[in-house]
């Protein structure tokens, strides 16, 4: 026993290495593809154990798993000759081993390669066709749910200022006309929300899908694009200064324009001002003139009135030549001349 125990024992680790090698084990989330001196004979698609011949037959595995490749970032102009740069990444998975192992012999890299070609073709087509204020436009509106966010473990729930108000009213018991309300954002026939006039919001997965369907077919190499969802949408980095530096002018001239307006209108203003300041003053002027010369008449009547008589008039002439001597002799003057006819010499001359 002894003498045939090594060879029992290399016996049976070469059967359990046959075995090992003739064994197939197919897992819930993978493909398997037995392939015969290079041709597939077989592909089980179902989980559970199978059994292949070693050395003639071999054995692929392909996943049914969903996959996310991301792209490198692209720069792409726009139907307005606009240069953005796009970043998105794609969900993937095989839908079909045959196919894809007889064109992309079963190799991830080659998938992602052929992948990346088509979505770019694709993305180069949507982003060509549109313009960048509605990039844009599209780039900033809300996210909508879709079923394959489901199979993200994805929670993505879209809000908007509507939405709260609806649910404000029906919380509080309000509710719509009975004819309903038109919405604002029309949707189109090609999946486009028209939120004014001149701007539209696209669904660019959406579109960028529909895109690819149209010009290539993923199906033919056995694989189904999912997904593609835009991460970044932008403009270049050397762009951006020269943007914000336009932006910044743009808003500097119109600050300017309202300076230049708000000084116009300051300047009516003082005109108007000074003018209506002018014309009062005039006429208060010509008010306080007239009142003065009403009151110097007034005066004058008063005094003609209290010296009517000649002992009142010649006692007057008196007082008011006393005063005028009295002024010549204010500013150092020492000497008076009169006259011999003026009372006043009269009154010197009777003094002793």
């Amino acid at each position: 026993m002894k003498k045939y125990f090594g060879k029992i024992v290399i016996v049976l680790i070469v059967i359990f290495l046959l075995a090992d090698m003739a064994s197939v084990i197919t897992y819930p989330n993978e493909y398997k593809v037995i392939k015969t001196m290079g041709k597939i004979s077989r592909v089980t698609t179902e989980p559970g154990f199978s059994m292949r011949v070693p050395l003639i037959q071999s054995e692929n595995t392909i996943s049914k798993a969903r996959q996310l490749y991301d792209i490198a970032p692209t720069e792409i102009y726009t139907s307005d000759k606009k240069k953005m740069e796009v970043d998105a990444y794609i969900i993937w998975r095989v839908v079909d081993p045959v196919k894809f192992t007889q064109t992309l012999n079963s190799s991830t890299a080659s998938a992602e390669s052929k992948i990346s070609a088509m979505v770019y073709g694709a993305l180069k087509a949507t982003v060509s066709s549109t313009t960048q204020e509605e990039l844009i436009a599209s780039r900033d509106a809300a996210l909508d749910k879709n079923d394959d966010d489901d199979a993200l473990d994805v929670e993505v729930e879209d809000i908007t200022s509507e939405d709260l108000q609806e649910k404000e009213e029906a919380e509080n018991g309000v509710g719509t006309d009975a004819g309903g309300t038109e919405d604002q954002n029309k949707e189109t026939d090609d999946g486009m929300t028209v939120i004014d006039e001149n701007t539209r919001v696209i669904s660019l997965s959406s579109k960028i899908l529909e895109q690819l369907s149209k010009d290539y077919d993923p199906e033919q190499y056995g694989i189904e694009i999912q997904m593609v969802k835009i991460k970044k949408l932008d403009l270049p980095d050397e762009n951006k200064d020269a943007v914000y530096n336009r932006m910044i002018t743009e808003r500097k001239n119109i600050a300017a324009a309202y300076k230049a307006q708000g000084d116009s209108e300051a300047q009516k203003i003082r005109n108007t001002t000074d003018r209506e300041t002018a014309v009062m003053i005039s006429e208060a002027e010509a008010k306080a003139d007239q009142l003065e010369a009403e009151g110097e008449a007034e005066y004058m009547r008063i005094l003609s009135d209290a010296y009517n008589d000649p002992d009142k008039a010649e006692y007057y002439l008196f007082v008011r030549q006393l005063d005028a001597a009295r002024k010549s002799l204010e500013s150092g003057n020492t000497t008076l001349f009169l006259d011999s006819d003026s009372p006043l010499a009269s009154v010197f001359e009777s003094q002793p």
